[in-house]
C-alpha cells in the first residue's frame, strides 16, 4: 500500500433502526453488545461508531438515557473511537423531539436527516437548533438521500437556514432502489454538485451504500477524497456475496478493498 495515499475515516453502523438477530445472529441490540462490537470493529480499522440504541423490546428509540450510557460505556473501553448519535425517526419521532435529543445529550457528533427535520412548519425553531449545535461545537452530518437533496442544502446554507461551517454530509446511494442494491455510478451525481458548489472543497462528505456493491461504492469515495460507513445497518454482504460473520468482518473487508 502507498503510505502516502489518504486514509478514509472509516465508521461502522452496526445496527440501524430496524434489523434484529433474525435478520443476523450477530447483530447488536443491548448497550454491551453494541459497545463490543465496537471494540472489535476499532481494532478491526473503524475509527467512529454511528450508534442507535434500542428499548427493552428490541425497538428503536431515540433516548437520552441510553444514548448517555452508551457513550460514557465507548468513552471506558473503546475512548479512541468517536460516538456519531443518531435523530433517525423512522416514523415514529417528530423534528422537535429529534431536537430535544440533541439538546439533552450534547453529544460530540450526530446525524440528521435534512428531510427530516425541516418537516418541521417551525423554520425558526429548526434553524435555532442548527445554530445552537454550532456553538456548542456538535458536528452535525447531514444525511441526504439525492444531489437534489444535497443541492437544497447548500442552498439552505446560502440562505443563512442553516450554519455555512456545517459542511459534513452523507451521501446515501441507492436507498430508495428495488432491493436497495447500490453501485459506484449513484455517486457521481452527488460529485458533480459538490463540484459545481462554491468552495466546494471546504464539504467533507462520508457515503453509505447497501448490498453486496457497498464495498465498491465506499471504495469509490475514499477514491475520491471521502469517507466511508460501512457496517450491518445497510448491509451484510460482502462483495462476492458471502454473508460476513460479524461486523468487524465488514469493517476488514472495507480496509483490505481500500489497500488494494
Amino acid at each position: 500500500m502507498n503510505s502516502n495515499k489518504r486514509q478514509p475515516q472509516i465508521f461502522v453502523a452496526p445496527n440501524g433502526a430496524r434489523k434484529s438477530k433474525q435478520d443476523h445472529p450477530s447483530l447488536p441490540m443491548t448497550i454491551d453488545e453494541i459497545v463490543t462490537t465496537a471494540k472489535t470493529c476499532f481494532e478491526a480499522g473503524a475509527t467512529g461508531l454511528h450508534a442507535h440504541v434500542r428499548d427493552e423490546k428490541g425497538k428503536h428509540i431515540l433516548d437520552a438515557g441510553l444514548y448517555g450510557e452508551l457513550i460514557g460505556e465507548m468513552e471506558l473501553k473503546v475512548p479512541a473511537m468517536g460516538v456519531q448519535i443518531t435523530t433517525e425517526a423512522v416514523g415514529i419521532y417528530n423534528p422537535a423531539e429529534q431536537r430535544e435529543l440533541v439538546r439533552a445529550i450534547r453529544p460530540k457528533m450526530v446525524s440528521v436527516s435534512m428531510a427530516e427535520m425541516f418537516e418541521d412548519d417551525d423554520l425558526a425553531a429548526v434553524s435555532r437548533f442548527y445554530y445552537w449545535a454550532k456553538e456548542e461545537n456538535i458536528e452535525i452530518q447531514h444525511i441526504v438521500y439525492s444531489a437534489e437533496e444535497f443541492l437544497l442544502l447548500s442552498r439552505k446554507m446560502l440562505l443563512g437556514t442553516i450554519p455555512a461551517r456545517q459542511k459534513s454530509v452523507l451521501f446515501v446511494l441507492g436507498r430508495y432502489e428495488k432491493n436497495q442494491q447500490s453501485n459506484p455510478a449513484m455517486l457521481q451525481p452527488f460529485l458533480d454538485v459538490l463540484k459545481s458548489l462554491r468552495q466546494g472543497d471546504e464539504w467533507r462528505f462520508m457515503v453509505c451504500a447497501f448490498g453486496r456493491g457497498e464495498t465498491d461504492c465506499l471504495v469509490a469515495a475514499a477514491k475520491a477524497k471521502g469517507d466511508c460507513r460501512v457496517g450491518f445497518e445497510n448491509n451484510f454482504l460482502h462483495r462476492d456475496g458471502v454473508i460476513a460473520r460479524d461486523n468487524a468482518d465488514r469493517v476488514l473487508a472495507l480496509k483490505q478493498a481500500l489497500e488494494e
